[in-house]
């Protein structure tokens, strides 16, 4: 599962080149999505009026909302210290789950934030365009 914390959020709808081919290539794919939690989707919204449109725009972009399990365990994160909502969002939906098996990848140009143990990609890397 590859989930777009808020600062990918925020490029994949400015335009990054190499989010954009990813969007593209999995809508192309039958079953791939890009899971977008729904408070990093409101924080990059709160701060760029329509980027939800030009983010939700790509067919494969899904949003993770928060069920009742979701909103206490973010809760909880919120309070231990793990960051603010959208940080904690994102760290809850790459957590593993029952329907899906293999290791989630978080995409984001801010990894420092996020602790050890979670496999985060930088937006920027060379990786991201194919090259290594």
């Amino acid at each position: 599962m590859i989930i777009l914390d808020t600062s990918a959020v925020r490029a994949l709808a400015e335009g990054h080149k190499a989010l954009n081919l990813l969007a593209g290539n999995m809508a192309r794919t039958p079953g791939d999505r890009l899971i977008v939690p729904a408070l990093c989707l409101m924080q990059a919204e709160s701060e760029d009026e329509n980027l939800s449109q030009r983010a939700l725009a790509f067919s494969s972009v899904v949003v993770d909302g928060l069920d009742t399990v979701a909103s206490v365990t973010v809760g909880t994160m919120i309070r231990d210290g793990y960051g603010g909502p959208d940080t904690c969002h994102a760290l809850y939906c790459a957590l593993p789950r029952a329907e899906f098996t293999g290791m989630s990848i978080l995409l984001t140009a801010q990894e420092a934030t996020y602790p050890p143990g979670v496999l985060t990609v930088d937006i920027d890397s060379p990786g991201m365009l194919g090259f290594h």
